[in-house]
């Protein structure tokens, strides 16, 4: 067996947890009027560019846009802040919708340097969204842009359904992997091989369901994420006439129950849910949107935090600095963004280069 037909567990590589340094993060940025009809396209362009200003002090930040046209808009909201353009690549690139975290690269490396792509296949969450050809290249464009090695598992996956410690031990839940519209061809037992297989992963912790108003079918950065290799953040819910108290207390019962590789239990810390109905409905006709203070993500020096609720707000700030002491806890308020149901974790990838 040569090199190219061997997996990349076979070669040493494995998934790199969200807190490793990266070299920059990757965005796309807003088009798609059917996810942000009216003036919401302008109020999502907003918080885009929120997001961008506070990051881009951080760390490299990478645009894709889809149109020239497009980009020369981009570049003059871009020019309306204080910013080190130095920072910040806009790169015209066709593009189907935000969500970069399940549609994107997802990096892995071994020795810490060597860096390559895995191209799982894209199908907008069961096909509920077409068209998506154009997000399902983004994978191939970045490996071949930044001459990275790829390696294609033959799977649907969406970055947003997984969620690694960096010791071996995966999160997911059963209602999007074992779902019949990604990959029914697929039993668990062969999923899990994938995952093994593809980023080097160990142990598979299996949730059941997701949040209501989650058009993924329930991703896992909703729900429960690593913030470092013992220690699990979960989302309860005290009110038991809410919507997703039933499946947050189950989840919380199954991490609590939850081993890693040496046998020991994880640390359980816990986020409040902020108030996830809205007044109306969202484009797909939901009552709720899945409001997550799970939804963060973990960049070079700073966590980006979404914000919903004044009642529960600062708190979670609160929380997230005392369990980051050395980085940057800044909330952007996200009410616009999480509209079209997906928040910062969703339209964020952390990349990697060789070095």
């Amino acid at each position: 067996m040569n090199e190219t037909e061997k997996v990349p567990v076979q070669l040493g590589y494995s998934m790199p947890p969200e807190w490793t340094r990266h070299d920059a993060t990757l965005l796309i940025w807003p088009h798609n009027r059917e996810t942000w009809p009216g003036e919401r396209l302008h109020l999502v362009e907003e918080v885009y560019l929120k997001i961008i200003e506070t990051l881009h002090r951080y760390e490299l930040v990478h645009v894709l846009i889809n149109s020239d046209s497009q980009k020369k808009d981009v570049e003059q909201k871009l020019r309306t802040r204080e910013l080190d353009t130095g920072q910040i690549t806009l790169d015209v690139q066709p593009v189907n919708d935000v969500w970069v975290r399940d549609c994107g690269p997802i990096f892995i490396n071994k020795n810490t340097s060597q860096f390559a792509v895995t191209n799982w296949g894209y199908n907008a969450w069961g096909g509920k969204y077409p068209p998506f050809d154009a997000d399902n290249r983004i994978p191939s464009y970045i490996s071949k842009t930044f001459n990275l090695d790829i390696f294609d598992p033959g799977m649907i996956l969406e970055g947003g359904s997984v969620e690694v410690n960096g010791e071996g031990v995966l999160l997911t839940t059963e209602s999007v992997l074992l779902n019949p519209n990604r990959n029914p061809e697929l039993n668990k037992k062969e999923i899990e091989q994938k995952l093994y297989d593809y980023l080097g992963v160990k142990k598979v912790i299996w949730l059941t369901e997701g949040l209501a108003g989650d058009d993924t079918d329930g991703h896992i950065d909703d729900l429960a994420r690593f913030i470092n290799d013992y220690t699990i953040v979960t989302a309860v819910c005290d009110d038991p006439d809410d919507v997703n108290y039933p499946v947050l207390q189950e989840n919380l019962e199954i991490l609590s129950a939850a081993r890693n590789l040496q046998g020991n239990s994880f640390n359980i810390e816990t986020l409040p849910m902020p108030s996830t109905r809205i007044q109306g409905t969202t484009v797909d006709g939901s009552e709720y949107v899945p409001a997550s203070y799970l939804n963060f993500y973990i960049a070079n020096g700073i966590v980006l935090l979404p914000f919903y609720d004044e009642q529960y707000d600062e708190t979670v700030r609160r929380k997230f600095q005392n369990w980051f002491p050395d980085r940057d806890i800044i909330g952007i308020h996200c009410h616009d963004l999480v509209w079209g149901q997906g928040s910062i974790h969703c339209i964020t990838q952390q990349m990697y280069f060789n070095r």
